[in-house]
């Protein structure tokens, strides 16, 4: 009989009125939380153990492999019909046939949360209407807020929020995105990604938390707890956390999306391994692999990275999903396999746990073939499907499949757009501000030009809305753009507007430059266009020639330029920068952008972000702030480390003197702490907050040492006149690295400290030579 399609909204109306109030409903979901919150890690093990001895080989494949929505939904002309409608003989093919355990995706463009509610509702209702009774494990990419659903919290992308050095601020971000994914009755988030953002070219380089392994550590930290809460099993408003992409996927020699990258072990387990090892440690239920190659091997092949380190050495208990069609791409890209069947067999034996396949069912007919042939042991297939079912129960998905929708009145909420307002605000980074033009005073006529002075799209990058966030300035519309901000925050009567250029050509300069004469100031707002992955390459890292042109002419009319870059990369401005009397730099910066941006054009938010990269001064000029001594001036006065902006680089509207830096001991010795303590003054007129950075110099190594390392940060907000004293503890652990036998030590020797302008010096002792 031919399983009828049906509306998704007719649907969530059937569910919500089925007798059950939404009172009941409350209480019922409230106290299965309560009930399965003490559940211990033995516990689980029992269930799992317990349902996986009821589980046929058909039903165990079948939670190995994960379906995108866009196979399922009713379309139109090869389109999905708007609002989706789930297709149900499809729904069936999928469930009942192929027994499938994981679904992911959109499958076009946002949906809202009533349309996502009866999505899943009906999804859950078809797998548990089957024998072994498993919910199926729903999985998004919410990464700045839940940024598939329709007018859900578009926070900060993390470049921007790593920016803020915030480590509260990053968790309370989650926690919202959290709640707003549990809306749409989702429990799954791919996110944070742990990728370390140290090739400016790399198109995803916005969704990192930047260059420093420690920043992304404890940042990766700060966000996986605001995910999933504190305890083992997530309530209805947390979600499981994915850590991806691991890992290595970020440094690609060519610096273009999925291509071949070159990193010796010691790198890896130097720069590429320590945060994902921090977070596993923190609970991550789940991770993402790096889709490209690292040394000629995929990693979705590679076992030494996906068994031995991440599940061995890590002592990971979730599960490794792949990414888009990569074990496919096994034999269809990288060539390492022949076809689809051995593709599978390689990808599993190494520790792929679930295949985002992601539009057919030919990894289940394969993996049966394989383990019926016994060429994938049924040892490794339990431990896969051990692993999801347990990251299931995690995220308390038998006992509330689905949700309640009233206990989510908070969603897209003033007090969320609030806390949202308040995260960009620590996100804004001020590169330049000469003579102090910044803040302007009020009074002033203020040209707004340039072609992210309307665009929505460049406060929000991409996974906005849809994957390339291409329609955000439809989508966002009921949001402030910089322009209508400007306008709001200093009165529209002295602001005018002219685009002057796009981001790919020049349009009205000559208007431009006429209205920039009649202007005190002009805002500048430039930068790049929403994208994300490989249509997001590019071969040049400089701006754009007609936003240079634009700047360059602008400049000729003697006026006072602010330089306001919304971009998810720094794209090289050296042959501009000097045209100009301020740099804001945005990032991106979500949907309170636009506020955010012209309060601090005003003074209201005093800009306290600092650089999470370095920003270069020339395209093949690509140091990191940790780069070796070879790499500076002093030994290559051509092209060594001299960028346009240091890492941690940032200015403020008032200013702050560190003294009285001081060691409680100048000996390190094993197992011993030295403390780290400095005094901070705000000098000047208004309250600032102020992140110090601690940076720490090995002076001999027995592998090259950087120049510096960025081994402890906090941030604290000062009053004026007052002083605040910072403290760190340093051990051993914080001073060590990679040595040529892939072993992480510590090594006797002297190292120099920095903070701010202070200095000071200390001694490891010999006793804190052996392996940490």
């Amino acid at each position: 009989m031919k399983i009828r399609q049906v509306s998704l909204s007719i649907l969530m109306t059937a569910v919500l009125c089925s007798g059950v109030s939404a009172q009941k409903k409350k209480t019922a979901t409230v106290q299965g939380a309560v009930a399965t919150s003490v559940m211990t890690s033995s516990d689980i093990d029992k269930k799992v153990k317990e349902l996986l001895s009821k589980m046929t080989l058909e039903e165990k494949v079948g939670q190995m492999t994960q379906i995108s929505i866009e196979v399922l939904l009713k379309t139109e002309n090869g389109k999905a019909i708007e609002p989706h409608e789930l297709d149900l003989d499809k729904l069936a093919t999928c469930i009942k046939k192929y027994k499938v355990g994981s679904i992911l995706n959109i499958g076009g463009d946002a949906q809202t949360v009533a349309n996502w509610q009866g999505v899943i509702q009906a999804i859950q209702k078809m797998a548990l209407e089957e024998n072994i009774k498993i919910p199926v494990l729903y999985g998004i990419d919410a990464i700045h807020g839940n940024n598939y659903t329709a007018n859900s919290v578009l926070f900060p992308q993390q470049i921007a929020q790593a920016a803020s050095f915030n480590r509260e601020m990053v968790k309370k971000a989650a926690e919202i995105t959290a709640y707003e994914t549990r809306a749409s009755f989702t429990p799954w988030t791919f996110s944070p990604v742990l990728d370390l953002g140290r090739q400016p070219v790399w198109p995803r380089l916005w969704e990192t938390f930047g260059e420093d392994p420690y920043v992304t550590a404890e940042l990766g930290k700060a966000m996986v707890k605001g995910f999933q809460g504190d305890n083992l099993v997530t309530d209805k408003y947390h979600v499981a956390a994915c850590l991806k992409h691991y890992m290595g996927y970020s440094m690609p020699l060519s610096g273009h999306d999925r291509t071949p990258a070159w990193i010796p072990e010691r790198e890896l387990r130097e720069y590429f391994l320590p945060q994902f090892a921090e977070a596993v440690k923190a609970g991550a239920k789940t991770v993402m692999v790096n889709s490209g190659e690292i040394n000629g091997t995929p990693v979705h092949a590679n076992k030494h990275i996906l068994t031995d380190i991440l599940k061995d050495e890590l002592q990971f208990k979730g599960f490794a999903v792949s990414d888009w069609q990569d074990i496919q791409y096994l034999y269809q890209r990288h060539r390492v396999a022949k076809d689809n069947k051995e593709a599978v067999m390689i990808a599993i034996n190494a520790g792929i746990d679930m295949s985002m396949v992601p539009t057919d069912y030919t990894f289940c007919d394969a993996l049966l073939e394989l383990a019926k042939e016994g060429k994938v042991p049924m040892s490794r297939i339990d431990d896969a499907v051990s692993r999801i079912l347990r990251v299931k129960y995690e995220v308390d998905l038998f006992n509330n499949p689905t949700g309640n929708a009233a206990d989510y009145l908070q969603f897209n909420s003033a007090e969320h757009t609030k806390v949202n307002y308040n995260v960009a605000a620590e996100c804004v980074a001020l590169l330049k501000n000469n003579n102090n033009i910044l803040p302007l005073t009020t009074g002033k006529k203020i040209l707004v030009t340039g072609p992210a002075a309307t665009s929505m799209r460049a406060l929000n990058g991409g996974w906005s809305r849809n994957w390339q966030g291409l329609n955000s300035d439809e989508t966002e519309k009921d949001h402030n753009n910089i322009l209508e901000a400007v306008q709001k925050t200093f009165g529209q009567q002295y602001v005018t507007y002219s685009e002057g250029a796009s981001f790919t050509a020049v349009t009205n300069i000559q208007e431009t430059v006429a209205k920039a004469a009649q202007s005190d100031v002009i805002v500048l707002c430039i930068g790049e266009t929403s994208y994300t992955e490989t249509p997001g390459n590019i071969d040049d890292l400089s701006i754009s020639k007609s936003q240079a042109e634009l700047a360059k002419a602008l400049a000729a009319t003697g006026k006072p330029i602010v330089f306001v870059l919304t971009e998810g990369r720094p794209r090289v401005i050296s042959e501009i920068e000097s045209l100009s009397s301020a740099v804001v730099h945005a990032f991106l910066l979500g949907n309170e952008g636009g506020n955010v941006i012209a309060d601090v054009l005003a003074g209201k938010i005093n800009p306290s972000g600092k650089l999470p990269y370095t920003y270069p001064r020339h395209v093949n000029s690509l140091h990191n702030y940790y780069h070796k001594d070879t790499e500076t001036l002093k030994f290559d006065e051509w092209g060594g480390y001299n960028p346009q902006w240091e890492f941690g680089h940032g200015l403020s509207y008032t200013t702050f003197k560190y003294t009285n830096l001081k060691l409680s001991n100048t000996l390190l010795a094993d197992n011993d702490k030295i403390t780290v303590s400095v005094d901070v003054t705000n000098t000047g007129k208004v309250v600032g907050k102020e992140t110090v950075l601690l940076f720490v110099s090995d002076k001999v190594a027995s592998i090259t040492p950087e120049a510096k390392r960025l081994r402890a940060f906090d941030k604290v907000e000062i009053q004026p006149g007052q002083t605040r004293t910072v403290s760190f503890e340093i051990d051993k652990n914080r001073l060590s690295f990679i040595n040529y036998d892939l072993k992480r030590v510590t090594e006797p020797g002297d190292f120099d400290l920095q903070i701010g302008d202070q200095k000071a010096s200390f001694t490891v002792t010999e006793a804190s030579s052996r392996n940490n």
